[in-house]
């Protein structure tokens, strides 16, 4: 779990980020959810933009999301979700990341 100040840096972190995966009025599907898998290994912290799905769908989309990939919500805003999940193999760049 991270803490606030860790939620932070990475909103911070993920600012300048492009969304990696667009998930669509299909909405998640395994070939989507195989891709924010991919996505999340590659980068450890994504954007993932969400379309054509109500704020309630979102909401619950985001969770699932989560709750598969083991990966955390750091923040939502719009139909944009930014999530992390740390890669163990990967370097850690800063205390941020060591969550």
């Amino acid at each position: 779990m991270l803490t606030s100040a860790e939620k932070r840096k990475l909103r911070q972190s993920a600012h300048h980020l492009k969304p990696v995966v667009l998930v669509g009025q299909a909405g998640l599907n395994a070939p989507v959810m195989a891709e924010i898998d991919r996505a999340l290994l590659d980068h450890e912290l994504i954007k993932v933009r969400f379309r054509g799905i109500d704020r309630s769908e979102r909401a619950a989309s985001v969770a699932s999301v989560c709750e598969a990939l083991t990966a955390e919500a750091v923040t939502t805003i719009g139909g944009t979700a930014v999530l992390y999940r740390k890669n163990p193999e990967k370097p850690s760049r800063g205390k941020a990341h060591e969550g």
